[in-house]
């Protein structure tokens, strides 16, 4: 079976045949379905190999995420490959770990299969990097990091609007001493929601005490270690603020271990909403990143800027992400001895 027989069934040119294939703007969706159905009923599977050297393109997308451990990048990398599969993409996964040099092998795995664009899910990136792309002409689009330029685009999270909702929150139960576990300020996402809560808490005048501050490492063992140094520090909070959900998970862990109840005698907060959060105990109130808008945001900028025939480099997008606040059982009152 060929590509052909596909051309004669759908009633169309090979060369439609192949535009379809390869997600051509230039094919009416009518024509496409018609022509996806040819491919259905002969049950033709073109060679992607060929199919890259002719076209020049692979019909696959990179997707760099940080850390395949956080619950939260499987579901975005899902919802990613949800979009792609729909649009006939495949999609390279890789995982740097927050570490520079497995970011360069990443960078190598994306060129040797020739992907036709990157989504650029961590929180860093090399610019030397970028320029490797660049060169080659591979569109990319970064979360948080860069600004629009040709070729590239952004989606940014509102940081600011998350944090802000979480606070006012604990604020409407009372709370004053709010302690903040970040992550790792080497990276950018979590200095920018460090500097979102410090922004919040000065506006809001909450207590100021450097002792109710930590940096974690967006993971458990992080989280319960700088919560286990807050109460040690004797700034006992009656609230907490972490910078992801793992985080906020490992400092209710300290808090149980150090014979407190959540939330009768420290509320905590999360931030992302993984799906783990919605069953910890007590159900996790939290800051929900919603990944299949992110992920959704990300595609649709890599396949417009593809999809353009027009020569010469297309200048990319930006999208703002807003987050949304989730309510459930770890926030309450602030304790009556502490009023």
């Amino acid at each position: 079976m060929n590509i052909k027989a596909v051309a004669k069934l759908a009633k169309v040119s090979t060369a439609t045949v192949s535009r379809t294939m390869n997600g051509s703007a230039k094919v009416s969706p009518r024509t496409a379905e018609r022509v996806r159905r040819a491919i259905e009923e002969l049950n033709f599977y073109p060679n992607t190999n060929a199919r890259a050297l002719g076209s020049g393109k692979s019909s696959l997308y990179g997707l760099i995420i940080s850390d395949i451990t956080n619950p939260f990048f499987p579901e975005l990398v899902k919802s990613f490959e949800d979009i792609a599969v729909a649009h006939g993409q495949e999609v390279l996964t890789a995982n740097t770990n927050y570490d520079n040099e497995r970011m360069k092998l990443c960078v190598t795995r994306m060129l040797q299969r020739k992907v036709d664009g990157v989504a650029i899910m961590t929180s860093e990136m090399d610019d030397r990097l970028v320029e490797v792309f660049s060169r080659r002409h591979i569109p990319l689009v970064f979360l948080d990091t860069g600004s629009p330029s040709p070729g590239v685009s952004c989606v940014r999270i509102d940081y600011s609007a998350g944090i802000d909702a979480a606070v006012h929150h604990l604020i409407a139960l009372g709370h004053r001493r709010i302690a903040f576990i970040s992550g790792p300020m080497r990276l950018a996402s979590a200095r920018m929601r460090y500097k979102a809560f410090m922004e919040s808490a000065a506006r809001d005048h909450l207590d100021d005490n450097p002792k109710l501050i930590a940096e974690g490492n967006h993971r458990v063992d992080g989280g319960h270690e700088a919560m286990k140094r807050i109460l040690a520090s004797g700034a006992r909070p009656t609230a907490v603020l972490a910078s992801n959900d793992l985080t906020a998970i490992g400092a209710m862990g300290a808090i149980h271990e150090a014979g407190l109840r959540v939330p009768e005698d420290i509320s905590v907060v999360g931030y992302d909403d993984i799906q783990l959060s919605a069953f910890t105990m007590p159900p996790l109130t939290t800051v929900s990143l919603p990944r299949a808008e992110i992920a959704n945001a990300a595609f649709k900028a890599l396949l417009s800027v593809n999809r353009n025939e027009t020569p010469g480099p297309v200048h990319g997008e930006e999208q703002m992400i807003k987050p949304k606040f989730v309510k459930r059982q770890s926030t309450g009152p602030v304790p009556r001895s502490s009023r």
